[in-house]
């Protein structure tokens, strides 16, 4: 099969394939949850290149000497910082997630826009920190070899990776409908660190995979297993499990393989927990993931209250800027701010502060509507403040009084939250922790606008209830920067 070993070639004998040890070469956890290998070997090759491209610069600007005004750790110190503020300015636009490692017109236009916010990052750390002074030689040596680097690296990373070596080899148990699920993840979305080997249909199982996508071992799953190299066994039985060939899946996990079930799968390959597949057990029996320790809960408090503090204080003249466009555009008579009732923690209501960007009559009938696309009760300074995010800001003063976060689940209006908790199992789930002003279903879905968009995103959200972490609320907040530069999202 697809060119591997057969499976003849290994030895029939059962207790001969037991001392097998396959050596995996399993998804790399980092604070708790899964990074994909390929953003991984991107991350730390750019960060090598970022670094080494200021070296360069700095021994093209001063003729391959060392200034005599600075020692090597200094040099080296300085490296250190210049390569940290570019790979956080790469990150912020999303050049890590899985999925934006190609090489096309919006890789391009994210790398641009990624060192236009490098160069003004460092500009800031510059002024804040005179000592580490780059001169204007060195940094644009630095940044034009790196940008250029970048890219010639991405071409051939993506090269390497594209090949068998590069991809986990992915066996799937089912042929039935969770089965087609996987197999509509390749086709549709692409961009992954994994291959599928085949599927393996269940004796009595339902086969809604092409029947070109079918394997047929003619000995034990280990056996094949083995034949195919495998790396991984993934379980999609449609939540039948009476033809699971349980001795033969513990057979392949004591000899190396790791089986996953459908919804693990789905979690640390595109980071959401799938609800139409997901069965309640499965909330308290996974052994990781749904608590955050005193220590965690009172850090992501005090990152909350420094930020927001800091965020305010400089944005205090853009805040006076919409407050006098908001007063011009109405002449004086309607409200500046907008406050409305939202679902909070622990299903608490609190009400919320934004810039108004809605007619005063947007819902005069009293009746609640979503959002849509080129929604009319949308002003025109509305959308300018709605696509930059810049009705958001107000909401700061809700993260200082505790009623928000910076990060989590956006917060929902009760009249929304009450009928989707009615028909999306798990939607209370997502008021276990605090709403935020950003979070990662932001990131990773557009605006919602209907139950179905609702579900989706709730997929993102119960993915960060279970990962909830102050590391985690970084990252999310760096790569907030992309979607508000970009629009995504805004309506």
């Amino acid at each position: 099969m697809n060119g591997s070993t057969a499976v003849s070639d290994f030895p029939q004998n059962k207790h001969n394939l037991l001392k097998f040890r396959r050596k995996s070469r399993p998804m790399i956890r980092v604070f708790g949850y899964f990074v994909s290998r390929n953003s991984l070997i991107h991350g730390l090759t750019d960060f090598a290149v970022l670094w080494g491209a200021f070296l360069f610069g700095v021994l093209i600007r001063f003729r391959w000497k060392i200034p005599t005004d600075s020692s090597y750790l200094d040099i080296l110190a300085m490296g250190g910082v210049f390569a940290t503020v570019m790979s956080l300015s790469l990150m912020s636009m999303g050049l890590y997630r899985q999925g934006t490692h190609d090489r096309g017109q919006a890789f391009f236009i994210r790398l641009t826009v990624a060192y236009a916010i490098g160069t003004a990052a460092l500009s800031f750390v510059m002024f804040l920190l005179p000592s580490m002074t780059i001169g204007r030689g060195v940094l644009a040596l630095a940044l034009l070899s790196s940008f250029f680097a970048i890219i010639l690296l991405r071409v051939i990373i993506a090269r390497m990776l594209s090949g068998r070596l590069g991809k986990r080899r992915v066996l799937v148990i089912g042929a039935g409908t969770d089965a087609q699920r996987i197999a509509n993840l390749i086709d549709t979305t692409g961009g992954f660190d994994f291959s599928i080997l085949g599927f393996l249909p269940l004796p009595r199982g339902k086969r809604c995979v092409p029947t070109s996508k079918l394997v047929s071992p003619r000995g034990s799953l280990l056996e094949l297993a083995i034949a195919e190299e495998a790396d991984e066994i993934v379980i999609a039985a449609d939540n039948d499990y009476r033809d699971l060939p349980v001795d033969d899946l513990l057979d392949c996990k004591l000899s190396g393989f790791p089986v996953f079930d459908q919804v693990t799968f789905f979690e640390k390959e595109i980071a959401l927990i799938k609800t139409d597949i997901l069965h309640p057990s499965w909330l308290f029996v996974s052994q990781d993931g749904f608590r955050i320790g005193v220590t965690g809960y009172y850090g992501k408090r005090l990152l909350d209250l420094f930020l927001s503090s800091v965020i305010l204080i400089l944005a205090t003249p853009v805040l006076a800027l919409i407050t006098i466009a908001s007063l011009i555009a109405s002449k004086g008579r309607d409200p500046i701010f907008y406050h409305q009732t939202r679902v909070g923690e622990g299903n608490k209501p609190f009400h919320i502060v934004k810039f108004r960007t809605m007619r005063v009559d947007a819902e005069a009938d009293g009746r609640p509507r979503w959002a849509s696309r080129g929604d009319s009760r949308v002003t025109r300074l509305g959308k300018i403040l709605r696509r930059s995010r810049l009705d958001e800001l107000p909401q700061l003063v809700n993260v200082l009084k505790g009623d928000m976060s910076l990060v989590g689940p956006r917060p929902e209006r009760p009249e929304f939250a009450q009928e989707l908790s009615e028909v999306i199992p798990c939607y209370a789930q997502r008021h276990r922790v605090k709403p935020g002003l950003t979070g990662w279903a932001q990131l990773l879905y557009p605006y919602g606008s209907n139950v179905e968009d609702a579900k989706r995103k709730l997929e993102y959200d119960l993915y960060y209830v279970k990962h909830a972490s102050i590391i985690f609320d970084i990252i999310i907040l760096i790569q907030t920067v992309e979607v508000v530069l970009l629009g995504k999202g805004a309506r």
